[in-house]
């Protein structure tokens, strides 16, 4: 991994003496290091750190800044994962006082105000779910999954159906949905599709008295509206199991279809996704649940009641699988899709949901006469196009039109997923974007087809790193400012 300005900015700019910042003496009697640690935990000389001004670091991190890639300064059309542009309103509304100071160990008298937010967001979700329960603690959309698996486990223990262990979900799932199922204690089995749609025919070869729950996304990862959900349904209810509607794409079906009224007794939501709130980066995230009646008792406690005029944590939940993160949730992200839902509205968000499927199809529109779209003409929020032929004709794959798109200035989509299609290049514009922006990247995109192999196989060519060894970062990480 070749140097970039900005480490070698640590190593060559560094001047013993030089600070960024000078602290106060110290205003407490002073006790040697030796005293409060043992020997062993004592290096034998400071750490080698660079000693720079503060106009240096400031450009550092600066510039360290611009080598990224975000929706706020590039398109980003990222299939599955929804990287659309959250409105800095609600950013700004997250950051009040009046909600950032406050602390969850203060008497809920004195969080009256939150906890009315919060159970407000609560049948928020319900309606736009059409499932009556709801828990905003977990952190996550795969800990949603796992806390509602947990849930639908107490569920069958308490009708004395432990033996029920199997959960099944389709081929082209999210690859959370069976390491969730794993984590609860279940065992996870894969359903066969044909052309996008589950295949019926292995979906009743494999329902049986073991079967706990079917768990399948929809609109799918392929962008389809699976079509037989309520056959599906009705299949997995008649061998006892629930369906657990995977909520990572309702973002296309808000104010449209309710995962209730077609058979689903779970899902979770990403905020992020649907609604607003930071995405990536491995920083603070939400992943509510809603799920049927019969579920309800079983979910982590507390959550948010209303008394009289009064709002309160219920603890009081004998059946509960108990919390599943601390305090309330991550409620900053739950105060931005709060904020998200009451700006837009029923008729905003159904809005939302049309102009995110106006958008994916117009784009695919484009792009197919180029790069084939395997599965069907129209799509919901997002497509799978193909690099298989590119492959073929030129050796050019996915992840170097991928790669190219960064010289661009556009983020790459998601690539080599779902497995199903092969060179996968999974591809959403989401609602934020404009035509002008789509046209640009189709443009772009039908350029990129058309370039050498040779150019692309060595792309990205703008970047200061151009093709890492990603299994090796992934695996061996380095942390220091200059790697070898």
């Amino acid at each position: 991994m070749r140097n970039t300005r900005s480490t070698q900015l640590l190593t060559e700019l560094s001047q013993p003496g030089r600070r960024a910042v000078v602290l106060p003496k110290c205003d407490v009697p002073e006790t040697p290091l030796s005293e409060l640690l043992p020997a062993d935990a004592l290096a034998d000389n400071p750490p080698a750190l660079p000693e720079l001004a503060e106009p240096e670091v400031v450009r550092h991190y600066t510039n360290l800044s611009t080598l990224n890639m975000s929706v706020d300064t590039h398109y980003y059309p990222l299939g599955s994962c929804t990287m659309k542009y959250n409105p800095k309103r609600n950013e700004r509304l997250a950051s009040l006082p009046g909600i950032v100071d406050l602390h969850p160990y203060q008497p809920e008298d004195s969080l009256q105000g939150m906890l009315q937010l919060l159970f407000e967001l609560q049948d928020f979700l319900t309606e736009i779910s059409g499932l009556p329960a709801v828990s905003l603690q977990p952190a996550a959309g795969a800990h949603g999954e796992w806390t509602a698996l947990m849930a639908a486990a107490a569920y069958f223990r308490s009708i004395g159906q432990e033996s029920r262990k199997l959960v099944l979900s389709p081929d082209s799932s999210h690859g959370t949905n069976p390491a969730s199922a794993q984590m609860a204690g279940f065992t996870a089995v894969t359903v066969r599709t044909v052309d996008g749609a589950v295949d019926m025919d292995d979906l009743r070869s494999k329902l049986n008295d073991q079967v706990a729950v079917f768990m399948i996304t929809n609109p799918s990862t392929l962008g389809l509206f699976e079509t037989q959900m309520a056959e599906i349904a009705d299949a997995v209810h008649a061998a006892g199991g629930l369906i657990y509607l995977d909520g990572a794409n309702m973002n296309a079906v808000l104010g449209i279809s309710r995962p209730g009224d077609i058979g689903a007794d779970m899902m979770h939501y990403n905020p992020h996704k649907t609604f607003s709130g930071p995405h990536g980066g491995g920083g603070p995230g939400a992943g509510p649940i809603c799920v049927a009646e019969k579920l309800g008792p079983f979910l982590p406690s507390p959550i948010v009641v209303k008394a009289g005029d009064k709002y309160r944590l219920d603890y009081d939940r004998p059946n509960s699988i108990g919390r599943v993160r601390t305090f309330f949730g991550n409620v900053g992200v739950l105060v931005r899709a709060y904020c998200y839902i009451l700006s837009y509205g029923p008729d905003g968000l159904k809005a939302v949901s049309e102009n995110a499927v106006l958008n994916a199809n117009y784009l695919l529109s484009k792009v197919k006469h180029f790069m084939p779209v395997p599965h069907g003409t129209r799509c919901m929020h997002e497509f799978v196009a193909s690099a298989a032929k590119l492959k073929q004709e030129k050796g050019v794959t996915a992840m170097d039109v991928a790669k190219r798109l960064l010289d661009y200035g556009y983020h790459a989509p998601t690539v080599y997923f779902p497995l199903t299609v092969p060179e996968a290049m999974m591809i959403e514009p989401t609602e934020t974007e404009s035509k002008e922006m789509l046209d640009a990247f189709v443009e772009t995109l039908f350029r990129i087809t058309e370039e050498s192999a040779d150019l692309l196989h060595e792309a990205p060519h703008t970047t200061p790193i151009s093709r890492p060894n990603e299994v090796a970062a992934a695996r061996q990480p380095c942390l220091r400012a200059v790697c070898n």
